[in-house]
């Protein structure tokens, strides 16, 4: 997914904040279920939440970069999914993190739904 960096994206200097690598990442993972008719949760009480996740800052993007965002799966388990993102600026990679999401029901963990597995298997 492609992704321009704003000026709310950034701080004085126009170097993107830490946090929005994370928030970059966040939406190619959603943007993938909506391009796919799918929301990522499904009711009030059920979705994907960060267990934990692995991030490397290996250089910086600034005001007016265009970025690409890409998602590999590294593992599924039956709650859980382990997923590589890259953030690339031209073909540069200026930022890797791998995250481990956990689909819940009711605030415990559950299994991860066929549809859910299908989506992700598309990427």
């Amino acid at each position: 997914m492609k992704i321009r960096v704003y000026y709310e994206d950034t701080d004085l200097g126009g170097i993107v904040y830490h946090s929005n690598y994370i928030k970059y990442c966040e939406r190619a993972r959603s943007e993938h279920f909506f391009a796919h008719g799918v929301m990522p949760r499904e009711g009030d009480s059920s979705g994907f939440v960060v267990r934990t996740l692995k991030a490397d800052y290996l250089a910086t993007a600034t005001l007016g970069d265009m970025l690409q965002v890409t998602t590999e799966i590294l593992s599924t388990k039956n709650s859980s999914i382990t997923l590589l993102q890259k953030i690339f600026k031209e073909k540069k990679l200026i930022f890797g993190m791998e995250i481990v999401l956990v689909y819940i029901e009711d605030g415990k963990p559950s299994r991860i739904p066929e549809k859910f597995k299908e989506i992700f298997a598309l990427i």
